[in-house]
């Protein structure tokens, strides 16, 4: 009998087969917005959950699909995507391409709400315009776009009038955001799923907090808490009523497409924590559990541990990896050490060739370099089979 092992090893090689294989052989691209043949062959279908609930096909033709791609979050030199895709649109494209051709069949996009919500009331038509050029760009390529929406990544960017909104009115705000990008994305079969937030978290239940934004790493605020007061709700509550908000405004517009949360796994820093977003209760509405990994060098089996506790029969998708921690031999360990459960993964790209980090580069370089290196190399051995 076959493994569910060998199974997602064989849906990632057919996957990538697809997803980039074809485009890179110098078929020419074409237009794919609204649903026609991708240059990656995958004939503009979109992406379903399987029947039996654990994995992603390919709505139209069954086939499985394993996503292997990165998140494409800012450039080389710290810039996010709205930063320059406007005056350096020929850059963005050529990073698509660099993907497509290291093998990428998914690419995650951080959408920043300051530039999409002009006022609480009215969206960004400039930035949903480009976000339309985006996906036909990834129609050309063939590359699903995970859209993580509702960033707050530089404060300087964050508008006075929503940091100033209390709770109920900023769910608000980030519902009527949803309802603008479904509703430009509703036709486009290129769009793999929306993620409601990256890293949103609750504060504690007995301490009220005083700022949204929380965790600067580098100057950007990756993580945003969704409530400053628990207000004697249950973290649980407060989490469902927040998920189920956004993703009937998206399901207003979009109703088929594919919702998640990306988070960090607590169980990762606090063996024997349980999901809250991806529970039973809070993630109900969601289709599948997305999680953030950072394995630790001389601790794999202690990730491999924790990944497992996000295994709730959903498709699992570890939507952030990197060597940051361990070394990059022990990160293929975690990823071949999950195949059996994983139905995608997303690393980083940055803008930047691997051959272009040389040793001026530093250490976050090199290892950049042999992230991508080892993207590439994996991408080639899969879809060989191997």
């Amino acid at each position: 009998m076959i493994g569910a092992r060998s199974l997602r090893v064989a849906a990632l090689g057919l996957s990538l087969s697809c997803g980039a294989g074809s485009a890179a052989s110098g078929q020419e691209p074409g237009p794919a917005a609204r649903g026609e043949q991708g240059a990656g062959g995958a004939d503009g279908e979109r992406i379903a959950v399987s029947a039996d609930g654990t994995g992603f096909v390919l709505r139209e033709s069954r086939r499985p699909w394993v996503g292997w791609g990165f998140n494409y979050d800012h450039d080389d030199g710290g810039r996010l995507l709205e930063d320059y895709w406007a005056e350096e649109w020929d850059a963005v494209e050529e990073d698509f391409r660099e993907m497509r051709d290291l093998g990428a069949n998914v690419v995650r996009i951080h959408l920043q709400l300051g530039r999409f919500m002009r006022s609480a009331d009215r969206a960004d038509e400039a930035s949903l315009e480009r976000l339309g050029r985006l996906l036909a760009l990834a129609g050309e390529t063939g590359i699903y776009l995970n859209l993580t929406g509702l960033g707050c990544y530089h404060r300087a960017d964050v508008p006075d009038w929503y940091d100033a909104l209390e709770e109920q009115e900023r769910w608000q705000v980030q519902a009527r955001f949803w309802e603008a990008v479904a509703r430009s994305c509703a036709q486009s079969p290129w769009v793999f799923c929306y993620d409601l937030m990256n890293e949103p978290v609750l504060p504690g239940e007995d301490k009220a907090e005083t700022d949204w934004l929380t965790g600067e790493l580098g100057g950007k605020f990756f993580v945003q808490r969704i409530s400053l007061d628990l207000a004697g709700r249950s973290r649980t509550e407060v989490a469902r009523l927040w998920v189920e908000r956004l993703v009937a405004a998206i399901r207003r517009h979009d109703p088929l497409r594919l919702t998640t949360v990306g988070v960090i796994p607590w169980a990762h820093v606090f063996p024997g924590a349980k999901p809250l977003f991806h529970g039973e209760e809070a993630g109900s509405k969601l289709d599948f559990v997305s999680v953030h990994f950072y394995p630790k060098s001389g601790k794999i089996a202690e990730a491999l541990t924790a990944l497992r506790v996000y295994e709730t029969g959903k498709p699992l998708v570890v939507e952030e990896m990197f060597p940051l921690a361990c070394t990059i031999d022990e990160l293929g360990e975690f990823i071949d050490g999950a195949h059996d459960i994983v139905d995608g993964w997303m690393g980083f790209y940055w803008g930047k060739k691997a051959e272009d980090y040389g040793p001026g580069d530093g250490i976050g370089g090199a290892m950049t370099r042999q992230w991508l290196e080892y993207f590439r190399e994996k991408a080639a051995a899969s879809k060989r089979g191997h």
